[in-house]
């Protein structure tokens, strides 16, 4: 696995998400209420659009576009269940994140 440093928990506070551009991908971070940090592919499967500007509640983030929604500790499709984001495995070092992109793809799905 290829970790890079992405931020410290500092620039992450509990409830909420910020892009980050990691080794050339572009990743949302996300620092849920419970403490967990998750990191998915920054742009919607539908219609690539941006989910930093989304809203999260608990550890559902919810497309600001057509509403589609996503488990974030998962990266399953809740509604519709047919689409799912693609995530990328995330280590914690004292106070600083890493994310690990290597060989992960983000996902796209038609309708």
């Amino acid at each position: 696995m290829a970790f890079e440093r992405v931020c410290s928990l500092d620039d992450l506070w509990q409830g909420e998400m910020e892009n980050f551009e990691v080794s050339g991908t572009e990743v949302l971070l996300i620092h849920l209420d419970d403490g967990s940090i998750h990191a998915i592919q920054s742009i919607c499967p539908h219609q690539e659009v941006e989910l930093v500007n989304g809203s999260l509640e608990g550890k559902v983030l919810t497309c600001s576009m057509h509403l589609w929604q996503f488990d974030v500790s998962s990266g399953e499709g809740i509604n519709p269940t047919h689409a799912e984001v693609a995530k990328y495995p995330v280590r914690v070092d004292g106070e600083d994140i890493f994310v690990d992109t290597k060989g992960i793809e983000p996902k796209f799905t038609l309708a």
